[in-house]
């Protein structure tokens, strides 16, 4: 029996509409348990060393699924406060250190648990929920 290509196209539309379907669905699915998923950080307050402040620990839940680290120095006298923060608390927190290190710095990161071990750098993102919008929009545009 003979079938011509004409006849197997539909099929072959239905069977990629399908995959692609089923692929859209356990991306959402991903993008949607990925915030669900509790961070880990260090907590503390008004500790004087680093080391001190990692002694404990706390799981973070939504809408606060951020580790932020204060440190707030005044000549040699250092005080350190990490905390779970929500990612709105630490896009409005800024660092204010003069010329003479006197201020206080605020770091925020959510890459990882217990991400705030040594006080991140700069603000980041899981890079899985990154990953996943990213699949999610390019799906999406075909």
């Amino acid at each position: 029996m003979h079938v011509n290509s004409q006849e197997r196209q539909p099929q072959q539309v239905q069977v990629n509409s399908q995959i692609k379907d089923m692929l859209l669905s356990l991306l959402l699915l991903f993008v949607l348990a990925s915030p669900a998923l509790s961070l880990k950080c260090y907590v503390c307050s008004s500790s004087t060393t680093n080391e001190e402040c990692n002694n404990n620990t706390q799981e973070c839940q939504a809408p606060v699924d951020m580790c932020m680290t204060v440190v707030d120095t005044l000549g040699s006298a250092k005080s350190i406060v990490k905390q779970c923060a929500s990612q709105d608390t630490c896009n409005s927190a800024s660092s204010s250190v003069d010329a003479n290190g006197d201020g206080n710095t605020i770091n925020c990161c959510n890459t990882h648990d217990l991400c705030n071990f040594s006080g991140a750098k700069s603000v980041h993102v899981r890079t899985s929920v990154l990953l996943s919008a990213a699949g999610a929009l390019l799906l999406l545009s075909h």
